[in-house]
């Protein structure tokens, strides 16, 4: 057992803390010492996106000390960067000790003299990023870890333009968290007050989404079948698609009561089929046309479609992305009100929304991964340039600015919204998909995360970026690589030297490596989560709506290929 594993236990049995906690490490230290080394071989890192990390006892646990002090932190910056009076609001999802950790923070910040709007009960994230621009707050706090398995609980940190904190809100807030110890912790006294939000502002967020809805057309009648997975979202989405216009909203009641446990599936993660499945089945029994699945904080949202063959078939982000904001960008250019208007997307999304903007004569800047780099660019271009929409390959969409992270109450239904009109139209969803795929050709996304736990996982995600970084392939799949794009340092360069080019970005841990036949190949590890991952884009032309499984198929063994030769290399 390291050493400074037992300083980290010893200073938590000499401090402020719960005598059972104190009594949890010292079982551990008498009889397991591997638990021990797990929640305390390092703190849990306040990050650029927040706090995430299994529960429990610990230095490396979200438990209320490691909240309790992100927060002091947090009211330690407001208080000097800030001026009076401050403001912050509050939501959480349905996990365990959600609502304890909001309550808990709630009590911190009217002890450091700042008021805390608190949501009365759980409500999606996009709910508290308007929340915060609606009530003028200094920041907002959401506890959540959003799609993470069930003994994860997180904290989100927002800025006052209601987007996730960036440079360099994000690092004077995190070298301010690092000044804490539980000690400084302040949880009573002081003149801030604890404010309920009421329906009022669920209100005014359902009248700005109605009132950029961009049509009826299709809306009765068709079915839609939803599930929360025991998350946010059945708070306001059935609500929401029913303002919009839609009749037949199928609720998965199974899955629609709050649970952190998240009991009927096995991840509440709608990327992944096993967490739709039973919204699929309900869709194959009542015969309809759309499933839209939300995480449990309700940012991210997963569909399914009908295919032409009948059958329900789930969409990844990409697809779904590329035929929201196609629909978007066609109904706003049919009313005359694309001008001076722009669509963002990030630097491991499909360039399939880049070929789209060229067509609707839009422009479509990459960002970093992340939505706050979109809420950061909609911000920059206020006053100048009108946001459009947004969207990133895991799950996470935006349209209107109104919300400034990504906002699946919303996107659903406009996703919906452009089902229904498909289909009134006498096509469908994925017709629209296809319908991209044969005017700009089938671009295929696809990509493998590697979960690596632990101390001796983060030291071997760090040693294979190094490895891509120092020494990376000079072909991928038979492709040369033509361009390396090194975001940690800025600079873009081929292989084997020469001028390099600055990409123009903020330095993140990510390389890109761009292959002679329009191939991309991304390595980053997970903000998150303990995980690297890999994305890879290829591109094939698809000639007639008959060639879609082929070429499909094609692209599909290609990119296993690719990625199984590569991550057999990096010793992956």
């Amino acid at each position: 057992m390291e050493s400074s594993v037992l300083e980290r236990a010893q200073k938590w049995l000499d401090g402020p803390f719960d005598e059972a906690v104190k009594n949890e490490i010292r079982g551990w230290i008498e009889n397991d010492p591997k638990a021990l080394t797990d929640a305390f071989y390092t703190d849990l890192d306040f990050g650029t996106g927040g706090l995430r990390g299994v529960m429990g006892t610990g230095s490396n646990r979200v438990n209320r000390y490691t909240l309790g002090m992100a927060t002091q932190g947090l009211a330690n910056y407001l208080k000097k960067n800030s001026k009076n009076p401050l403001k912050v609001a509050i939501s959480h999802d349905s996990r365990h000790n959600s609502r304890t950790f909001a309550e808990q923070t709630a009590a911190i910040l009217a002890a450091n003299d700042i008021d805390a709007y608190l949501f009365s009960d759980l409500r999606p994230t996009p709910l508290l990023s308007f929340a915060i621009r609606e009530l003028g707050c200094d920041a907002g706090i959401m506890i959540t870890a959003s799609h993470n398995p069930s003994e994860y609980n997180g904290y989100k940190v927002y800025g006052a333009d209601g987007g996730q904190l960036v440079p360099p809100h994000d690092k004077g807030v995190i070298a301010e968290v690092r000044r804490v110890s539980p000690s400084d912790i302040r949880s009573e006294g002081g003149r801030g007050k604890v404010i309920e939000i009421g329906p009022e502002l669920e209100r005014s967020y359902l009248d700005k989404l109605r009132a950029i809805s961009l049509g009826d057309k299709g809306k009765k009648g068709f079915k839609v079948v939803y599930t929360s997975l025991h998350g946010t979202g059945i708070t306001l989405l059935p609500q929401a698609l029913e303002e919009s216009g839609f009749d037949q909203v199928l609720i998965v009641e199974s899955q629609a009561r709050p649970d952190g446990a998240f009991p009927t599936v096995e991840s509440p993660n709608p990327e992944e089929a096993g967490a739709l499945a039973e919204a699929v089945r309900m869709a194959e029994e009542h015969s309809a046309d759309l499933v839209i699945g939300t995480d449990p904080d309700a940012d991210r949202v997963g569909l399914a479609v009908r295919d032409f063959s009948g059958k329900m078939r789930l969409l990844n982000g990409n697809e779904s992305a590329a035929v929201l904001i196609d629909y978007v960008l066609s109904e706003l250019r049919a009313a005359g009100r694309l001008e001076n208007g722009f669509i963002a997307s990030t630097v491991v999304t499909t360039r399939l929304l880049l070929s789209i903007a060229r067509e609707y004569g839009v422009d479509c800047p990459e960002v970093l991964t992340g939505f706050k780099w979109i809420a950061e660019l909609i911000g920059k271009n206020e006053g100048k340039r009108h946001f459009i929409a947004g969207g990133e390959e895991s799950y996470g969409y935006l349209v209107g600015d109104f919300v400034r992270d990504k906002d699946a109450i919303g996107s659903a239904v406009f996703l919906a919204e452009a089902a229904a009109r498909a289909r009134a139209e006498g096509s469908s969803f994925y017709g629209r998909l296809v319908d991209l795929w044969l005017r700009h050709g089938m671009y295929f996304e696809t990509g493998r995360s590697l979960t690596l736990k632990g101390q001796s996982g983060a030291a071997e995600i760090e040693a294979m970026m190094n490895r891509i970084r120092t020494s990376p392939p000079s072909e991928i799949g038979g492709s040369r690589v033509v361009e390396i794009r090194d975001y940690l340092s800025g600079r873009a360069s081929r292989p084997g030297g020469g001028e390099a080019r600055e990409i123009g970005l903020p330095s993140s841990n990510v390389i890109q490596l761009l292959t002679e036949d329009d191939s991309i190949l991304t390595a980053r590890p997970s903000g998150t989560e303990p995980k690297i991952k890999f994305y890879l884009g290829l591109r094939g032309e698809l000639r007639s709506r008959e060639d879609v499984e082929s070429v499909r198929t094609a692209l599909l063994e290609r990119g296993r290929q690719i990625l199984e030769l590569f991550t057999r290399a990096e010793g992956a």
